[in-house]
């Protein structure tokens, strides 16, 4: 069965490709294309994928090269693990075929967007980690596969700010697997290596990226945003909420938050805000400090109703009860006109890229577009992974681990429900049920003798 599931995966990457490539984008994606370009990064986005799409542009024009190697990282993985030591069944095959034909796989390797590929790298990463298992009485590829673990899920890190939790669950992990096949010290060493990789990594890349960043108040001005939403929030689930650090020094935007801003106000994503000349002029003209005072007051000391608000925009990201506006899928090429002719990128929306959106609208309603159902899958997964407690089950464990506290910084930090957002607990979860259905690797009673 281990020759069938392979075949079902290389030629799910196949048909990937072939449906797929030179890729679908949209107004992030060519921001970030035209940076890369001009290896000149706005800091709005990370700037280690708008540098990664330079390098591969100047290979070959466009996204082709990008996706295919998303494509490749994502796919890898499931050949990889598909290829581990121990049988294989009918099991093993089925669920190949659910992954290669979920959305999750067929479609948004596709997709140039930055969560794709932190999913992709952060796969790829754990992946890595469960080969070192199997080959650990060899120490150039135990190293070779560990150094190249923790370079990846570092470079995860870099595309996704708050990808940075992946990497502890990580650490623990090759601690524990450390410590039992050798000793406690060792556990520590080899743990505190992983840290070492994970700083060489994001050092070297602020030194040689950190130069072409322009604009320094992108994290600021994305902060600034979400206290703004937060305060929003706030006054639209409590209207007798009082803003009184922002009256004080700012009346007009207070006046500006409550009457426009509340009438605007919308869970689902914060872009309604927009909609407003007059309160857009006015957080223009505030002061950030103002914001930032007042939004410390909200969540300090109005803490229950900070939390209350948060947790109907983490609903919504989470539960997504209107899908169809949280953008579960897209394909095709669209953008502004001017940057799209910046680009050399013609808008796209052909026969195939129909065919592709009309494929992933079968799959609304159904646990394979449900954040939701992934959680439940991944909870159910890491609890038999940590009763088995085989070396790459704990591997398997950190990811799901890594995968369900990343879901959960959404609470505090979502300003939208785009689905894309949690893409990577659904790929963790498919993940960890291909690697239930795999008797690898081999069995503690075998592995004993």
């Amino acid at each position: 069965m281990a020759w069938l599931a392979t075949l079902v995966i290389g030629l799910g990457l196949v048909l990937c490709l072939i449906a797929n490539w030179p890729g679908h984008l949209s107004y992030d994606s060519e921001v970030q294309l035209l940076e890369g370009r001009q290896a000149v990064y706005a800091n709005w986005h990370p700037y280690a994928m708008s540098w990664l799409l330079g390098i591969f542009d100047a290979v070959l024009p466009g996204t082709g090269l990008f996706v295919t190697f998303d494509t490749l990282l994502l796919f890898g993985g499931l050949l990889s693990l598909s290829r581990l030591p121990g049988k294989k069944n009918w099991a093993t095959v089925l669920v190949a075929f659910v992954c290669i034909a979920s959305p999750q796989f067929f479609l948004y390797p596709g997709i140039v967007w930055k969560d794709v590929l932190f999913a992709a790298l952060a796969v790829a990463g754990h992946v890595c980690l469960v080969n070192a298992t199997v080959y650990w009485r060899l120490p150039r590829p135990r190293f070779a596969l560990l150094t190249l673990c923790f370079f990846l899920l570092s470079a995860a890190a870099l595309v996704r700010q708050n990808g940075i939790v992946l990497l502890p669950p990580a650490v623990v992990a090759l601690a524990g697997i450390t410590a039992r096949r050798s000793s406690g010290r060792d556990g520590l060493l080899y743990g505190l290596a992983g840290i070492a990789v994970a700083a060489i990594v994001a050092l070297a890349a602020q030194a040689l990226l950190g130069p072409r960043v322009h604009g320094h108040t992108g994290p600021a001005a994305q902060f600034r945003l979400l206290q703004t939403y937060d305060l929003v929030g706030a006054l639209k689930s409590s209207p007798g909420y009082r803003l009184d650090v922002m009256a004080a020094s700012d009346p007009s935007l207070t006046k500006n938050l409550r009457a426009n801003g509340v009438s605007l106000y919308s869970a689902e994503r914060n872009d309604t805000l927009s909609n407003s000349k007059s309160l857009l002029t006015a957080l223009g003209n505030a002061k950030s400090e103002t914001i930032a005072e007042q939004w410390r007051d909200l969540a300090f000391r109005h803490t229950g109703l900070y939390l209350k608000t948060r947790a109907e925009i983490f609903r919504w990201v989470f539960l997504a009860p209107n899908l169809s506006a949280c953008v579960p899928y897209m394909a095709g090429v669209d953008g502004p006109p001017g940057l799209l002719r910046a680009l050399g990128i013609p808008e796209r929306m052909d026969a195939r890229d129909m065919a592709l959106k009309d494929y992933a609208a079968t799959f609304l309603g159904t646990p394979l577009l449900s954040h939701a159902a992934s959680a439940l899958l991944a909870v159910g997964a890491l609890a038999f992974l940590l009763y088995r407690r085989r070396d790459a089950d704990i591997v398997i464990a950190a990811m799901l681990t890594g995968g369900l506290i990343f879901t959960l910084t959404f609470f505090f930090i979502s300003i939208a429900c785009d689905y894309r957002y949690l893409y990577f607990l659904d790929v963790a979860a498919l993940i960890s049920l291909f690697y239930l259905t795999l008797d690898s690797p081999i069995s503690k009673r075998r592995a004993e003798r």
